[in-house]
């Protein structure tokens, strides 16, 4: 097999697609899909600022630079988890990812307010990705918000957007399933549009995109990822995408096209709006938000 484009030896097989790309031509594809999803999906304009969440990862730093390489108005945020050796590695990455290009970045550390992940899991009994997925969506809102930045964008790719779905279906989480799109809209004066640009790009794609543009990222996983549920579903749609490739793409595409927007319909216009909470005012479904429930936890 050649590549589809200019018939050079290729670098990259997408089996997904039946197709392969030689490094010049696989670049600019990726782009392409970024752009064709953002714009397919009325994300957002070059004339906006987008705030992009990074982590450290492959997948928001490949955004993030195809977003810049697109033309995109971008600053980065990162979230530092306190996560000892992985936290530092991380924050590493996305600094001199930054101060490479220069590009502006907001580093918010969790521990600089006492809330480093595994103190907060170890003295509140939570599993630490549900502290950690607590205090990040809060930062997100939170960072955002205080800077004066409508949208933020996030590096879910398709086999998260996959495994997420394979979950909700199981479980058959209809307001879960009612709210799954790749953007979502302020429902609170304090909440900003979140994006999913990568959404329909496998996590081999962006992999792929990163090594070729030379992209320095945290290879290692989370030492707290072990042993989650989303794991698991992963690796049974790698599975199935094994062999018959092109599912998972299939799969959450459809989702989109048919199926969500009939869970959306059948939900009451995503339930009642959060209110504010009364110790923050940030979005709330009841006196206190979660990220302030949490705090309450740790200091009675």
């Amino acid at each position: 097999m050649r590549c589809v484009r200019c018939r050079a030896r290729p670098e990259v097989y997408l089996r997904a697609h039946n197709a392969a790309f030689c490094r010049a031509c696989y670049i600019p594809w990726f782009q392409r899909q970024v752009e064709r999803t953002l714009t397919s999906g009325r994300m957002c304009t070059r004339d906006d600022q987008v705030l992009v969440a990074v982590s450290g990862g492959k997948d928001s730093l490949a955004l993030w630079d195809a977003l810049v390489t697109l033309g995109y108005r971008t600053s980065g945020l990162h979230v530092a988890q306190g996560i000892g050796g992985y936290s530092a590695t991380s924050r590493e990455k996305v600094e001199r990812f930054a101060r490479d290009r220069g590009l502006p970045l907001l580093v918010h550390d969790l521990a600089d307010e006492g809330l480093a992940i595994p103190e907060v899991a170890s003295t509140t009994r939570r599993a630490p990705c549900s502290a950690c997925g607590t205090l990040k969506r809060y930062a997100f809102d939170r960072v955002a918000h205080v800077h004066g930045f409508a949208i933020l964008a996030t590096g879910h790719n398709l086999d998260d957007e996959a495994a997420r779905l394979l979950g909700n279906l199981l479980r058959w989480q209809t307001t879960h399933l009612a709210r799954q799109r790749p953007v979502l809209d302020p429902r609170h004066p304090t909440q900003v549009r979140k994006i999913r640009p990568l959404v329909l790009v496998s996590e081999y794609e962006t992999a792929a995109y990163a090594f070729l543009r030379g992209i320095d990222y945290v290879v290692e996983e989370c030492p707290y990822a072990e042993g989650a549920t989303q794991l698991l579903y992963k690796e049974a749609l790698d599975r199935i995408e094994a062999g018959s490739p092109g599912t998972k793409l299939a799969f959450v595409r459809e989702f989109f096209r048919s199926a969500q927007p009939l869970f959306a319909a059948s939900e009451p216009a995503d339930g009642a709006p959060p209110r504010s909470c009364t110790r923050c005012g940030m979005p709330a479904f009841d006196e206190l938000c979660a990220h302030c429930r949490l705090l309450r936890v740790l200091a009675p």
